[in-house]
């Protein structure tokens, strides 16, 4: 076996030769008891350790729920942000369906406009329907006077109001009056 300055040994697998510190031995648990408290104390490695007291099960239990609530509001906030996130979605998905339709819908509109063109029409009424243009055979002249004649009335036209029942009684019995 080879060893080196640092104390280290090399096989297979490397292992100290010897360790840098000193290991003191474990001290036994000294228990003291007191006619007013009882308290166990144990010294492990020149530090005392004291059992836990109910202020500490009561800092400890405010600590854990501390904890809770911490994990509760965090747990609120990403279902919060989870809603956000699945609005923001549906809201994005509406944004291109409208801009879809907007784009076919500018589409249809460009359709209808080729579609009224005149040589268009006129091509899908021939192909379509089977019509043609009239000859001359199929026309109808007609001659009609160049002057126009205007008659005016002779009589006074009298209109029809809506009258109440006694109105009309009224005006009929001022016309027998009169004449």
């Amino acid at each position: 076996m080879s060893s080196n300055s640092y104390g280290y040994q090399y096989e297979t697998s490397p292992r100290k030769l010897q360790p840098e510190y000193d290991r003191k031995p474990k001290k036994k648990k000294k228990v003291t008891n007191n006619k007013k408290t009882k308290q166990v104390t144990t010294k492990q490695n020149n530090v005392e350790v004291k059992p836990k007291s109910g202020m500490q099960t009561k800092e400890k239990a405010k600590l854990i729920i501390y904890i809770l609530l911490g994990f509760v509001v965090l747990l609120a906030i990403g279902y919060q942000n989870s809603l956000i996130t699945e609005s923001f979605n549906a809201k994005e998905q509406l944004k291109k369906d409208l801009s879809s339709i907007q784009k076919e819908n500018e589409q249809l509109k460009v359709n209808i406009e080729n579609g009224l063109n005149l040589n268009n029409i006129e091509q899908s009424a021939k192909e379509l329907l089977g019509m043609q243009k009239l000859d001359n055979s199929q026309k109808i002249y007609v001659n009609l006077p160049k002057k126009d004649y205007v008659e005016s009335p002779k009589e006074d036209v009298k209109e029809d109001e809506d009258y109440s029942v006694w109105d009309k009684i009224s005006n009929g019995i001022k016309e027998l009056l009169n004449k």
